[in-house]
């Protein structure tokens, strides 16, 4: 077999279909944010606004935690030594979790090297832990919510996105004896709409099961203390297991989990991504519960955010464009073609310097394809204004409006 050919086949395929995905290759200006410099495939290197960033707050450019980040860096060094068995676990990490598990009014935290690795090895682990359990998944959760699901090998049941009546029909049919893990997010992030949370922990409560709540894009902006959508909705307490990262709002990386005392340590002990990855490096902790605390007590992020948000919101409505009219601060903007989608974001970077990945399938459905557009805390309203009258112009000169119609 041409293993090449074979692999070249592939790719020349996503290529024709419009989904081949490029990486745009940015450099961070600190202090500057929402501004980055593009280096170009061509050698050329010149500034650009980004508007997909999940950096929502700009906490990445914090002085609080760029401080405490040297501080950590100058008196341990760069890594972690190992794995948290192996020599990685430093009081960074326990003062870290301490912080989120005040955070969420729960008894215990665990950090995670990612998001994406805490969904995966704590579903996993938990599904695997419990007889025959069944897990009821919502249609549109995080991928790494799925591979948790499928790496425990038990029952999943899909009940269609925030359908609380056919996730009631769905626990209805399975044995009421058999354990249960209800696993959801609060802000689904591609499509900007916030769960019916309250419903859903009603109907788990109702038929005994567990509820693992994804709060990733919640943590930090909602909330009087930035612990999440649950916080705001005051259902922190109902919530079995919560999910969040510091990879988004919090501007940095990792993830972790926090809930009682024995659930979060039967993760501790039984999930293999968090056993054998080597844990988080001293600095990254550091900043990491820098931010978590700043934004215990400051609200001025979030309220600018706040209103940059409904100024985008106000200005797309205004201008007649289609998009996908969420709670959250998340702002999808249809498309509805690939090839189009790519284009449109081409242009904008080319031709105006702003950067805009363009999500397409499989992340999205086709025929849904969108610019994922975030405006951050450190947007200014001179820069929603720009980039919608960009936008306005771009619909009308590439007939975007009648593939979004499509």
């Amino acid at each position: 077999m041409d293993y090449t050919a074979f692999f070249a086949d592939k790719l020349d395929g996503l290529k024709q279909e419009g989904r081949y995905r490029t990486f745009a290759t940015l450099e961070r200006l600190a202090g500057r944010f929402p501004r980055a410099l593009y280096h170009a495939d061509d050698g050329s290197c010149r500034e650009v606004t980004v508007w997909c960033s999940n950096d929502y707050l700009g906490m990445g450019q914090n002085k609080t935690v760029l401080a405490a980040m040297t501080d950590a860096l100058e008196n341990c060094g760069a890594g972690a030594g190992g794995t948290r068995n192996i020599s990685g676990t430093t009081r960074y990490h326990v003062e870290l979790e301490q912080s989120i598990a005040d955070l969420h009014n729960k008894e215990a935290g665990l950090v995670f090297s990612s998001g994406y690795v805490a969904n995966e090895g704590a579903l996993s682990a938990l599904g695997r832990l419990l007889p025959n359990c069944v897990i009821f998944s919502d249609s549109l959760n995080h991928a790494s919510m799925i591979h948790g699901m499928k790496s425990s090998r038990q029952k999943v049941v899909v009940y269609r996105h925030n359908d609380v009546a056919h996730l009631e029909e769905c626990l209805k049919a399975e044995d009421p004896a058999c354990p249960k893990i209800v696993a959801f997010e609060s802000v689904y992030s591609m499509e900007g709409d916030i769960s019916p949370m309250a419903e859903i922990i009603a109907l788990a409560e109702k038929y005994n099961a567990l509820t693992y709540l994804d709060e990733v894009h919640g943590v930090g902006l909602y909330g009087p203390r930035g612990a999440g959508v649950a916080e705001e909705r005051g259902l922190m307490d109902r919530v079995d297991i919560i999910e969040g990262t510091f990879g988004k709002a919090y501007g940095l990386m990792g993830g972790y989990i926090a809930g009682s005392n024995e659930i979060v340590d039967a993760v501790r002990s039984f999930a293999s991504g968090f056993i054998f990855t080597t844990s988080l490096p001293p600095a990254v902790l550091a900043g990491a519960r820098a931010s978590v605390e700043h934004l215990k007590i400051s609200d001025i992020e979030r309220q600018r955010q706040r209103r940059n948000v409904a100024r985008l919101k106000e200005r797309v409505e205004s201008a007649g464009m289609p998009y996908m009219k969420g709670e959250s601060h998340i702002v999808p903007l249809i498309v509805g073609e690939a090839t189009c989608c790519k284009h449109v974001t081409d242009l904008l970077l080319q031709n105006h310097d702003i950067y805009v990945q363009p999500i397409n399938y499989p992340t999205v459905p086709k025929g849904t394809e969108r610019l994922r557009l975030t405006a951050t805390a450190a947007h200014t309203l001179e820069d929603v204004d720009h980039l919608v009258d960009v936008l306005e112009r771009l619909w009308v000169e590439n007939h975007v409006y009648e593939y979004a119609a499509a």
